[in-house]
């Protein structure tokens, strides 16, 4: 098994381009960015991926946005997922990933929707990956597991950091047995998160360390339940991102380190972290 690592586009401002040229000289992938949602915009886009033979995952919300709207209903958010499965073949993503629901949905809803949205994926022949998300229906383990329970084909992308602010805590307790979830990952968003938020300010720093360890280890579970389940390459965003997650100082509002940094740092860390995992599991 191999890993692929993918750049997140996330609070990057400069062309992509520039972005790709950065993404290669790190040793990266392919490309994570959110699906454009004009004609244009995708045409574009997908000429760019083709002419660079660049992998790309697709990223994906249900009505409408990174937060939800409150309002809209199951049928509104598996309307506007048919809608966005249709626009994302037009890029040929390696696979969508979407931010999915509503946090504020009961049990019922919540078990309709995504049973729905596991149809519409089979429909529009597009394999689709879930993603851990405060505000969004997967933003605790405890409904996500229980939604496996009733919906086993559920297949995820995995941002721990979420569950660690939602939790308040690592999931480290001999109680959380989160394999259910593990066992269904598909691909890995890899940022440190802490108990009273989902970005760690470096996750280089030693203050930091039992933080790293314990996302470092959860990832490690994906990669053997992927072997076990024979996948010949899995993939990895480091996903250090800005929008409130990025550290400032007060007052000054400097950023307290530099968001490329901290993706390249945590993609060298996490492709140093797969060669050791791989050489102690093929002895």
């Amino acid at each position: 098994m191999k890993l692929e690592i993918f750049r997140t586009m996330w609070g990057y401002t400069a062309s992509k381009a520039q972005a790709l040229d950065e993404l290669l000289d790190a040793g990266f992938d392919g490309m994570e960015a959110r699906l454009p949602l004009t004609p244009v915009e995708r045409a574009e886009f997908s000429a760019f991926l083709r002419a660079n033979q660049l992998p790309y995952i697709a990223t994906v919300f249900t009505a409408y946005d990174v937060l939800p709207e409150q309002s809209a209903t199951v049928t509104e958010h598996l309307n506007d997922l048919e809608k966005k499965l249709a626009w994302s073949s037009e890029l040929a993503p390696r696979f969508v990933n979407v931010l999915a629901g509503n946090d504020r949905w009961q049990l019922p809803q919540q078990v309709e929707f995504f049973g729905q949205a596991l149809e519409l994926a089979r429909k529009h022949g597009q394999p689709v990956t879930f993603e851990t998300h405060r505000a969004r229906s997967l933003f605790n383990p405890w409904v996500t597991l229980e939604l496996i329970r009733q919906l086993p084909d559920l297949r995820f992308t995995s941002d721990i950091s979420h569950w660690i602010v939602t939790c308040e805590r690592l999931l480290d307790d001999p109680e959380d047995d989160l394999s259910a979830f593990v066992e269904r990952v598909h691909h890995i968003q890899a940022r440190v998160g802490y108990d009273q938020g989902p970005q760690v300010p470096h996750p280089a720093a030693p203050e930091r360390a039992a933080e790293l360890a314990f996302h470092q280890q959860h990832w490690e579970a994906v990669w053997k339940s992927q072997q076990a389940r024979g996948y010949e390459a899995t993939t990895l965003t480091p996903e250090f991102g800005a929008d409130g997650y990025l550290h400032h100082l007060p007052f000054t509002n400097v950023p307290v380190a530099d968001l490329w940094s901290l993706n390249t740092w945590m993609g060298q860390a996490e492709r140093e972290h797969f060669q050791r995992f791989i050489h102690t599991t093929s002895r």
